[in-house]
């Protein structure tokens, strides 16, 4: 039960729109973070608490590459753009902050639920 209230409220972040930076106000607090977290699985919060960062090894080049235009479509739509680092030719790290706020978001964790959504080609 737990886990399904879990997958609906990630669904719930899916069907939500990044609003524009200047109207969020201010970073999330810590406990804030706490409660988001848990909606966007396989996430995790940098040493710093002001981003989300997830990790994954592909299976070759090509899906790494068709992985980052897949996310760079959703990062488009959302106007809120992760950094993503391509490394040894197939490990593709994602990392989420609110650059203008000096934290995190709700539009992190909107923008991380929606990459959680795509079908990618990882190493299996």
């Amino acid at each position: 039960f737990k886990r399904e209230r879990a997958m609906g409220a990630m669904d719930a972040l899916t069907k939500k729109k990044c609003q524009p930076c200047e109207g969020i106000g201010r970073a999330l607090d810590a406990a804030e973070i706490k409660e988001y977290l848990p909606l966007t699985p396989g996430w995790v919060v940098n040493a710093e608490g002001k981003g989300i960062t997830r990790e994954f090894v592909m299976k070759n080049f090509l899906a790494a590459v068709r992985a980052i235009g897949q996310i760079a479509e959703i990062a488009e739509l959302e106007n809120h753009h992760p950094d993503i680092h391509l490394t040894g030719y197939r490990g593709l790290k994602i990392c989420l902050t609110t650059h203008a706020l000096g934290g995190l978001s709700e539009n992190d964790f909107i923008v991380a639920a929606k990459i959680n959504t795509l079908v990618m080609e990882v190493k299996k």
